[in-house]
């Protein structure tokens, strides 16, 4: 990995403001330049007809169809009111 490449972690601790070791720093380093260069890795690999997928597996919709159902009526749903005003729902007061 040349210098140019390099991630540099001091600065990136800082922005997220980590406070790391210099042990932490190198251990660190070394990690990212793994993943890095792994992300080359298969940068380099000839992908030539092959679709981008989000998922390595095929993955469907296991959730039911949306229908519209009626819903509870305006009497029902007063019921659970713990307090009520000209027909709406009373809520304590928040701002003083």
């Amino acid at each position: 990995m040349s210098n140019a490449d390099k991630i540099d972690v001091a600065y990136v601790a800082r922005l997220a403001r980590l406070y790391l070791t210099d042990e932490e720093q190198a251990e660190f380093q070394g990690q990212l330049e793994q993943v890095v260069e792994y992300v080359r890795k298969i940068g380099d690999l000839d992908l030539e007809g092959i679709e981008p997928t989000s998922h390595a597996h095929l993955v469907q919709n296991v959730l039911r169809p949306d229908e519209t159902r009626p819903g509870l009526g305006h009497e029902q749903v007063m019921k659970n009111a713990p307090a009520d005003t000209d027909g709406q729902f009373k809520v304590p007061r928040i701002i003083e």
